[in-house]
C-alpha cells in the first residue's frame, strides 16, 4: 500500500537572521518547507523531496541535511556543474521581503529526466507542488512534470497543490492562470492563499476564490493570514478561525506549514475542519521562530495541542 509523501519544487539556500554583517544560512523553498512540516508530523511516512540538485559543496551539504531529518531525493537528477538558488530574507518588525539569486539553480531542471520524475511519483500516498513549481519550469518541462503527476493521480496518489503565485516568476498573468488550472485538473485538494488569488484572478472576496475553485476541485482550503481559513468540501463551506499571535517573529513560511499540517492531518484521518485548525496552530509556531523550519517537536506540540 502507498505510503510515501513527495513534493516538488526548488529548495534554496536561505539567508536569514541578520546581524549586522552576519547571515545565518540555511534551506527552505515553498515545497520543502510543507514537506518539512508533513515529515515532522507524519514520521512513519517515508518523505521524497523531488528537485533537481547540483554537485557543489553547497548542493552536497543540502542533500546531506536532507538526509539528516529523514528526507529523501529518490531518483531526483544531481547535475554537474549545476547550483542551488539562494534567497535573502529581510524584515522590517516580522514582516519579511525577498531578495532572490535564482535564474540558473539545478531545479529548473527537475523534469529533465522524465522517467526519474515518474518513477518519485509512483506509489505515493501523497504528491504536492506549488504553482512556483511550475514558474521555475519552461512550457516543456512544466507539460512533463503535470504528464507525471496525473500518472500519479490516476494511480491512486492523492495530490495536493497551493497555487502560491509569485508574479515576478511569471511571464505574465495569462501564463500563470493557464498554468495554474492545468494543474487543478490533476489535483484533489487546493490549498491557495487568497491575496495571491485576488491578484491572479481578481477574486474580490474569499467566498470567491472559493467558489471559483470549488466548481473544479473537491476539496478547497481558502489561507488569508491571521483571518479565518474557508473550507470548500464538495460544495459545503465552513470557516476556522485563525491562532492569534501576539508578537510573531519572522512570518516566513507560514502558509507553507500549515498545508503541512493541514495535509498531515488528512492523512492521518482528520476531518478538514479539525485539520485546518491542527494547520492554524502549527502555522502559529512557524511564526515564532526565525526562517521558515521550524524544530520538529515545536511542530509536534503544535499540531497535538
Amino acid at each position: 500500500m502507498a505510503n510515501g509523501v513527495a513534493s516538488i519544487g526548488e529548495c534554496m539556500l536561505e539567508l536569514s537572521g541578520q546581524t549586522g554583517s552576519n547571515w545565518r544560512m540555511g534551506f527552505a523553498g515553498d515545497t520543502f518547507n510543507t514537506l518539512w512540516a508533513l515529515h515532522a508530523l507524519s514520521p512513519d511516512r517515508p518523505a521524497t523531496y523531488v528537485s533537481a540538485f547540483g554537485d557543489d559543496p553547497f548542493s552536497r551539504d543540502q542533500i546531506a541535511f536532507f538526509a539528516e531529518n529523514g528526507i529523501g531525493i529518490g531518483n531526483s537528477p544531481v547535475i554537474a556543474g549545476a547550483r542551488p538558488g539562494l534567497y535573502a530574507i529581510t524584515l522590517t518588525g516580522a514582516e519579511r521581503a525577498f531578495t532572490y539569486w535564482r535564474s540558473d539553480a539545478a531545479a529548473r531542471q527537475l523534469a529533465a529526466d522524465p522517467f526519474a520524475l515518474t518513477k518519485n511519483l509512483g506509489n505515493q500516498a501523497l504528491v504536492y507542488f506549488s504553482g512556483i513549481t511550475l514558474a521555475i519550469l519552461d512550457a516543456a518541462a512544466r507539460k512533463t512534470l503535470l504528464s507525471a503527476v496525473a500518472t500519479a493521480h490516476k494511480a491512486g496518489s492523492l495530490v495536493a497543490f497551493d497555487p502560491n503565485y509569485r508574479p515576478r516568476l511569471w511571464p505574465s498573468r495569462e501564463a500563470a492562470q493557464a498554468a495554474v488550472l492545468e494543474a487543478l485538473a490533476v489535483a484533489d485538494i487546493a490549498l491557495p492563499t487568497f491575496p495571491d488569488e485576488q491578484m491572479l484572478f481578481g477574486d474580490p472576496t474569499p467566498q470567491a476564490t472559493a467558489e471559483r475553485l470549488g466548481k473544479l476541485i473537491g476539496e478547497v482550503v481558502v489561507k488569508n493570514g491571521e483571518q479565518p481559513a474557508l473550507i470548500t468540501l464538495n460544495g459545503a463551506s465552513q470557516t476556522v478561525d485563525a491562532v492569534h499571535v501576539a508578537a510573531p517573529v519572522d512570518t516566513t513560511g507560514a502558509g507553507d506549514s500549515f498545508n503541512g499540517g493541514y495535509l498531515a492531518a488528512r492523512l492521518a484521518g482528520h476531518a478538514p475542519a479539525d485539520a485546518a485548525r491542527r494547520a492554524h496552530r502549527v502555522a502559529a509556531a512557524v511564526v515564532q521562530v526565525r526562517g521558515a523550519l521550524a524544530p520538529f517537536e515545536t511542530l509536534r506540540t503544535a499540531f497535538d495541542s
